[in-house]
């Protein structure tokens, strides 16, 4: 008997069998863990426009001249710090007010000109921070992270398998691109599948970003690792009780990257020896920066970060989240992202039609 004919029946089988379990694996873990998926992607669709649904809810955030005064600044931090507030997003021209962030993960809103409170937002008591807690952490502070990459790797798997499942064998690829009307398990099954092999790319670019973020060190190491790049210490000084002159601090801070957009401002403690500013440099895709100034309390700059200059591992660790949000490629790629959140939700609802209709419901 001639060899292939010996192995041929015995590897048919055998494939036969791996494709019956993985494709067991797709369906259940799609109708279980995709319904996850689907609406943690929903949550991020909406959240795509997070700004842009902020000030059509709240137009009076919108009614203000972006203009980052430091004695401003210097009344919000001595009244609002001791309650908790870490950070300030200077006024810009998407969102000219204010943006303080507290340690309990709430939100406030001071008008640029003289500080007044114009908002206060929780996820308890605001839609799209509450969308906002869903999607990044499942409402589950840190345990909710991590489950959300757990989720987020096998959804990943599940997108693989499907690939694997979809595959076509030589000179069929246009037929298995092919979309029917009917009957409807055909056509449940050709749009569940064409459309998620056409848009697999977004697919994956987005779901392989959310899971790098939540697992960005992880991810960080590998990638400098392999391409190069370091972090950027903070440098550190002695402890100090100097007033800080936040309107010389921020005139400082503009000057020492030139060329960069002061995006937002930590705030120190009492007795902390440097003053930090986030910028965002020409070329930058990240919306705040990851560039980086340093400033003494007197108002010296001690260090000045331009974060184009990252070697490659860097900069592609760093493009996750830019990448992720859409923040890249203006308002096409904005669109284009926002669509992308809706994938998951139509590959769970054809693949569960399709599954109904082949056991004859």
């Amino acid at each position: 008997m001639d060899m292939a004919t010996t192995i041929a029946p015995t590897r048919a089988p055998t494939k036969r069998r791996v494709r019956a379990v993985l494709s067991w694996l797709h369906l259940w873990t799609g109708l279980t863990v995709g319904l996850a998926f689907a609406l943690v992607s929903l949550a991020g669709t909406v959240l795509v426009f997070h700004v842009d649904l902020l000030k059509l809810q709240h137009p009076q955030l919108a009614q203000h001249e972006p203009v980052a005064d430091g004695r401003v600044l210097d009344a919000l931090i001595a009244r609002w710090a001791p309650e908790g507030m870490r950070s300030l997003d200077l006024p810009r021209a998407e969102l000219p007010v204010w943006q303080a962030y507290f340690e309990d993960g709430h939100r406030q809103y001071f008008a640029p000109e003289d500080g007044t409170l114009l908002l206060y937002r929780s996820h308890h008591d605001d839609v799209l921070l509450f969308l906002h807690e869903w999607h990044v952490e499942l409402l589950g502070g840190k345990a909710g992270k991590e489950m959300l990459g757990i989720f987020g790797w096998i959804s990943l798997a599940l997108i693989l398998i499907g690939l694997y499942l979809w595959w076509p064998r030589r000179g069929r690829m246009l037929s298995q691109l092919k979309m029917h009307a009917g009957p409807p398990v055909r056509r449940w099954l050709t749009w569940h599948r064409t459309i998620g092999v056409v848009l697999l790319p977004l697919l994956l670019l987005t779901t392989f970003t959310g899971v790098g973020m939540v697992y960005s060190r992880g991810f960080q190491k590998v990638l400098v690792a392999t391409f190069g790049g370091k972090n950027v210490k903070e440098p550190e000084l002695p402890a100090s009780s100097t007033p800080i002159d936040w309107t010389n601090a921020i005139a400082h801070a503009g000057t020492a990257l030139p060329d960069a957009r002061l995006a937002r401002v930590s705030v120190p403690d009492p007795d902390e020896g440097v003053v930090g500013f986030r910028a965002q440099a020409n070329g930058e895709w990240h919306p705040v920066g990851r560039s980086t100034v340093s400033l003494s309390r007197d108002g010296r700059v001690v260090q000045a970060f331009d974060a184009t200059s990252h070697r490659l591992g860097m900069r592609m660790s760093q493009a996750f989240y830019p990448l992720h949000i859409g923040a890249v490629g203006g308002t096409t790629m904005k669109w284009i992202t926002a669509f992308t959140g809706l994938l998951p939700a139509f590959l769970l609802v054809t693949g569960f039609l399709f599954w109904r209709r082949r056991r004859g419901r």
